[in-house]
């Protein structure tokens, strides 16, 4: 190998060092979410669960939503 090819390959390893280090943070969240979502998803199936064992009158009644609103002076 000659000088600039070796200069070449060390270029390309750092470029692609580089790139590995502002991707692997992205990766490691969207696993992170990935494992969230899992154990929601399955204390949600585990909830149904519970509660299709459960008679229907003692499951609780649904929240009514409400409406809040900011009055500040430019509005």
């Amino acid at each position: 190998m000659t000088t600039a090819q070796t200069e070449g390959l060390i270029g390309m390893l750092a470029v692609l060092g580089i790139l590995v280090l502002l991707v692997l943070p992205s990766v490691i969240g969207i696993v992170h979410d990935r494992r969230i979502d899992r154990q929601i998803r399955q204390a949600q199936q585990a909830r149904r669960a519970a509660e299709g064992s459960r008679p229907k009158a003692e499951r609780p009644t649904a929240r009514q939503g409400y409406l809040t609103t900011t009055v500040t002076p430019h509005s």
